[in-house]
């Protein structure tokens, strides 16, 4: 385990071995080629944390906000999309009304 939990960062292993346990680690990783271990401890990793912080629903759980958040603010750029577009379309009729007014008043005007 040594390679993937350095001595210098021992916080990685407990936070892990909390919520895994150091036999399933040893499982998992033992299982697992060489080259994809590295990875398998990031995210044995992050889903640890993701645990101590939801331990009900871990990552998902943090997926589920993300997701909201994101639909969230895509209904909000596209109420600013519209607000862009009613704001266009009053600056039009504004600038076609001062044309109007304009011309009347060139066409009374000596």
């Amino acid at each position: 385990l040594a390679p993937y939990f350095p001595p210098t960062d021992p916080l990685k292993f407990t936070i892990a071995h909390k919520v895994f346990g150091a036999s399933n680690i040893i499982k998992l990783l033992q299982d697992l080629p060489e080259y994809q271990r590295a990875d398998a401890v990031s995210s044995m990793v992050y889903e640890a944390n993701a645990r101590l912080r939801d331990p009900v629903y871990g990552c998902a759980g943090a997926i589920c906000q993300l997701q909201k958040q994101v639909s969230d603010l895509q209904a909000e750029l596209a109420k600013a999309r519209a607000e862009i577009v009613n704001t266009q379309c009053q600056q039009a009729n504004l600038i076609a009304f001062i044309c109007r007014e304009m011309r009347q008043f060139q066409e009374v005007s000596p």
